[in-house]
């Protein structure tokens, strides 16, 4: 996955430097502010980056906290090109970036992690890796999904618990068919939603609701006029007829703690709530009181506001949450 997801990183690079600048190979240099994050198991191979670059730096931390400590490298290795993965730039940083910078790129998806007004401002290409981990996020949305259709979790936690009484006599846990469900898509015509309604689909699951801020999805679209496919600008009705709701919406100024207890109370008590998108999108104290007062059912959370939560959050102690 991690080397499928530097491969684009390559191309657009390529691309957006040699199309924008006319530097030579010699005189330009990459450097990866956090190598580790891209590179954990030390098994990915760097040498692409020397066709565009004659020195590539590596940097490896899985994280940089202090700014001075970002600006001291970037001052020290003057590079043409900066890259991240899943590391928030600050504005101050961006700021005194030198003057050698010529364009950012975030190893990932989003742009939420840099400050892209200043980048503009400063005539600094940003560009991200839009395919990095499709298949993967789908994959673990969907595995949410089957989780609660089955109680797996729950299972499991019986079972460690030596409470063997689901499986010696009637159930006592919840087993949803999800060919009778509905999923519902917050955010879902991009790639990742895009690809987690056509696994529901192919799971035989009765209805895909996917909000779009158009009231139908473009032709040439995967799922256009598909008949078990509805698409609506309307969230609040995709809230109230779904049995679990994935987002699939960017963390961005608009959608910051956009998904809070005002729309979990529009969802059908028996729901389960799914993110795999960005942890910022929940407004994360009420998620954490909806939990609670279990006014839906679950919640699976691939993501969260802070990675991992601090120890006091009561995220890790929540029974319906996983």
């Amino acid at each position: 996955m991690i080397i499928a997801s530097i491969r684009p990183t390559i191309s657009f690079a390529r691309r957006s430097f040699t199309s924008t600048r006319t530097q030579h190979r010699n005189e330009t240099s990459a450097l990866f502010l956090n190598a580790s994050r891209l590179d954990y198991d030390q098994q990915l191979d760097f040498s692409s980056w020397h066709s565009i670059c004659q020195n590539v730096i590596l940097n490896r931390v899985d994280a940089i906290r202090d700014s001075d400590e970002m600006l001291q490298l970037l001052h020290q290795h003057q590079p043409t090109i900066v890259l991240a993965k899943e590391m928030t730039i600050p504005t101050t940083v961006v700021e005194q970036f030198p003057s050698s910078v010529q364009l950012i790129c975030e190893a990932g998806t989003g742009y939420n992690n840099w400050p892209i007004a200043v980048a503009r401002s400063k005539r600094i290409p940003v560009c991200n890796v839009p395919t990095y981990s499709t298949d993967a996020v789908a994959h673990m949305a969907i595995t949410y999904l089957m989780n609660f259709a089955v109680s797996m979790f729950d299972q499991q936690r019986m079972l460690l618990n030596n409470d063997r009484s689901n499986f010696t006599g009637p159930f006592t846990l919840p087993l949803h068919e999800v060919g009778h469900q509905t999923l519902g898509l917050v955010g879902g015509a991009g790639r990742i939603g895009t690809k987690v309604a056509e696994i529901a689909l192919a799971l035989g699951m009765k209805k895909v609701i996917i909000s779009s801020r158009q009231p139908t999805l473009p032709e040439g679209h995967s799922l256009y006029n598909h008949p078990n496919v509805e698409c609506t600008t309307d969230v609040n009705y995709l809230l109230r007829h779904s049995d679990y709701v994935s987002l699939h919406t960017p963390l961005n100024d608009q959608t910051r703690r956009s998904f809070g207890r005002q729309q979990i109370e529009q969802m059908k008590p028996t729901a389960f709530l799914i993110n795999t998108s960005r942890g910022g999108v929940c407004h994360e104290e009420e998620l954490i009181q909806c939990l609670e007062e279990r006014v839906i059912q679950a919640a699976g959370l691939d993501v969260t506001t802070t990675e991992p939560p601090p120890p006091d959050s009561k995220l890790w102690q929540l029974p319906n949450r996983i």
